[in-house]
């Protein structure tokens, strides 16, 4: 039996060799930290990692987890249990595990050991100065400067059910996360929303309002991944239970933040303090210039591709919209809808369909190189001088004949001007493919946003 059990184990160490796991994480510096302490202890059992980070927030994650773009991403039990599960009762975490394999054939891991709740943050000399020391306390305002993250504002455990809850008539704008706690600094806002266990509560030396009337649920880090992941990486992953407290968790997300760390850094020096895993260089772990050389050429490719299928198929389609001229105005207009759209909305809307990653980056960046190619394509034809066209009938040309030897020629300048303002679109929107795990150069900026690391946006 004992030999047995030495068998399996190793088939099991063996065979973890050369398999992916995607990791995901959402778009925020703990959420980085946790994704990566997953991924460095994967890969100290032999595991390779694909790292599907920056990610759009739990919807976004879910949608990833749920169509097979990655395989397990770090959550919390009340994002979980309001967001996705949108249930009515408060769940413990067995009863949250069992609902999510009922409902979803979902799963999540032992807790990490932190509980990372919402808060409403401002200066104590702002509260002073208005009174606050409990949530409550703002029903008597009707005016403060508040902003709050946008995922926040429209989740189930925020601000809409929040506002009711505590029957508050502020209307607050929104804000990107990482840059919130900049305009608390600087005074431009007195209010937004955290994580109790942000690194700049401390840093700016913020206090929290007290949720007197108990809104937000626990949020308790876990891993939640598909119940089909092999036991082996359930194991690995269940090394992190009970591992990690409050004051930990803040102080490696601050230790991020302003001691000058990268979150692999940080996620690595924990695990070896731990002893859970080798401490080892990270695989994921390249230089700068190696990065955007990397990032480039993803971000290239993506846009590149998408150029490339918009002119094979808008220029022939251009074409033939100048020949039947009668379909000519509706079909534009369509394409014309198209571009109307948010990029960051399309990009979103790619992911039930498509999942996350490269494929739904080139099909809402296609779809956005349509309008200028096929515009220019028909107006090019169009404007080709009439009694050029009347001399080519008189010497018995055929249409094709005539597109192939007179109209495609002399309108070939508009159909590259077309194609030169498509590239620009593709390029400039390629940026947001980072939100759905595309890759590019994008990465940078929303990584760079999320830590308010102006150096890193830079890059």
């Amino acid at each position: 039996m004992r030999i047995l059990s030495i068998i399996f184990f190793l088939l099991l160490t063996f065979t973890s060799f050369g398999q992916v796991i995607k990791v995901g994480a959402k778009h925020f510096n703990e959420s980085y930290i946790l994704g990566e302490m997953l991924s460095q202890l994967l890969e100290d059992e032999g595991y390779e990692v694909e790292r599907k980070f920056n990610l759009g927030g739990t919807v976004v994650c879910f949608e990833a987890l749920r169509t097979g773009g990655i395989d397990l991403y770090p959550e919390y039990t009340g994002s979980l249990a309001e967001e996705i599960l949108k249930s009515e009762t408060r769940l413990s975490l067995p009863e949250l595990n069992t609902q999510l394999q009922k409902e979803l054939n979902l799963e999540i891991s032992s807790s990490f050991g932190f509980n990372n709740t919402y808060a409403l943050a401002g200066t104590p000399e702002t509260f002073a100065q208005l009174q606050l020391t409990k949530i409550s306390d703002l029903r008597q305002y009707r005016d403060l400067s508040m902003a709050l993250s946008y995922e926040f504002l429209k989740r189930k455990d925020g601000w809409e059910n929040l506002k009711q809850a505590y029957n508050l008539q502020l209307d607050p704008v929104g804000i990107e996360h990482g840059l919130a706690y900049q305009a608390i600094s600087n005074g431009k806002i007195q209010i937004t929303d955290a994580y109790s266990t942000d690194g700049e509560i401390e840093k700016y030396g913020l206090t929290l309002l007290e949720d007197d009337l108990g809104f937000f649920p626990e949020y308790y880090a876990v891993a939640v991944f598909q119940t089909n992941l092999p036991v082996q990486v359930k194991r690995i992953l269940s090394k992190l239970e009970s591992q990690i407290n409050e004051d930990e968790m803040q102080a490696m997300n601050s230790e991020m933040l302003y001691g000058e760390k990268t979150f692999d850094e940080v996620a690595r020096s924990f695990l070896q303090r731990k002893n859970l895993a080798s401490g080892s260089k990270s695989r994921a772990s390249q230089g700068m210039l190696k990065q955007i050389a990397t990032k480039s050429i993803e971000h290239l490719s993506i846009t590149g591709i998408a150029l490339g299928l918009a002119v094979l198929f808008a220029v022939p389609l251009g074409i033939l919209l100048f020949v039947f001229s009668s379909v000519s105005r509706p079909v534009l207009y369509v394409v014309g809808l198209l571009q109307t759209i948010p990029s960051i909305a399309l990009l979103a809307l790619m992911i039930p369909i498509l999942g996350i990653g490269k494929i739904p980056a080139v099909t809402a960046l296609f779809l956005y190189a349509l309008l200028p190619i096929l515009r220019n394509t028909t107006t090019g034809l169009t404007s080709v001088d009439p009694v050029l066209r009347k001399v080519a009938t008189g010497m018995g040309m055929t249409v094709f004949q005539q597109l192939r030897y007179v109209g495609i020629p002399l309108a070939m300048p508009a159909i590259l001007a077309g194609i030169r303002t498509a590239a620009v679109i593709t390029i400039g929107t390629a940026t947001l493919a980072a939100f759905i795990g595309a890759g590019g150069l994008g990465e940078f900026i929303v990584t760079g946003l999320a830590l308010n690391n102006t150096s890193l946006i830079l890059q």
